[in-house]
């Protein structure tokens, strides 16, 4: 079956996202869009992912619990996972390695914890725009050891991406799919890129407002629309 999905979305923890862009109106712009399957990817965080998946089923959208790791060389990875429970526990992982600098609310934007029933319940206080000491080349196998998948994110943006840093896909790369915002660059970057042939493409919103949220547009096609199919279904 194909769904329609935007699995790249930032809620108001990330310091760059809006204010309204609580749970539960990520999830009910989602609904009024048509959406059928969204993830939650903060910046170097999982912690607004529970009452992300609670608003989500309110509307009988399938969730993913993830993260919009920035690796040591400040590129960003998209992290999703099946399971709450394993989204929490690298989120306490990445949190210890992630470079502790204070925020400062005034510059980079509040930090907006949320509680199931959507109202803010506190703020963090480590800025989440940094880069951790996490290396892109070790990635793949520390995020399969906590039962998630490594989605490159945004690789042909000029900033914060796999191919303008790296300047090529690394040689002993595994992951299986990776995202891109503009489709119409997509035939160019796999011919320069021999490795992204065989990998699935997404195309994802990268949301910080509301509006942003992708449109019914871009289908994956999945056994069933279940977290686990579509982690199935992207590491195809």
């Amino acid at each position: 079956m194909d769904i329609y999905y935007d699995l790249h979305i930032h809620s108001c923890l990330s310091p760059c996202g809006d204010s309204l862009m609580t749970p539960a109106n990520i999830a009910g712009m989602a609904f009024i869009k048509g959406l059928q399957a969204i993830a939650l990817t903060d910046h170097n965080t999982c912690r607004n992912c529970a009452p992300f998946l609670k608003a989500a089923e309110g509307y009988g959208i399938t969730a993913l619990p993830g993260m919009e790791l920035e690796t040591a060389e400040e590129i960003h990875v998209l992290c999703l996972f099946s399971k709450l429970e394993a989204a929490l526990k690298w989120d306490s992982f990445v949190y210890e390695h992630l470079i502790k600098i204070p925020n400062r609310p005034e510059i980079f934007g509040e930090q907006t914890l949320c509680s199931d029933d959507d109202s803010p319940c506190g703020t963090l206080d480590s800025l989440l725009l940094v880069a951790t000491d996490i290396s892109f080349s070790d990635v793949y196998d520390l995020i399969h050891e906590f039962n998630g998948i490594m989605i490159p994110a945004h690789i042909e943006r000029p900033a914060n991406s796999m191919l303008t840093t790296l300047g090529s896909v690394p040689p002993e790369s595994r992951f299986k799919c990776f995202e891109i915002k503009d489709v119409k660059n997509l035939h160019q970057i796999r011919r320069e890129n021999p490795y992204l042939e065989n990998c699935r493409v997404i195309i994802d919103s990268d949301a910080h407002y509301l509006e942003n949220i992708n449109e019914p547009l871009h289908r994956l096609n999945v056994r069933e629309n279940t977290p686990e199919c579509i982690i199935e279904a992207l590491e195809m």
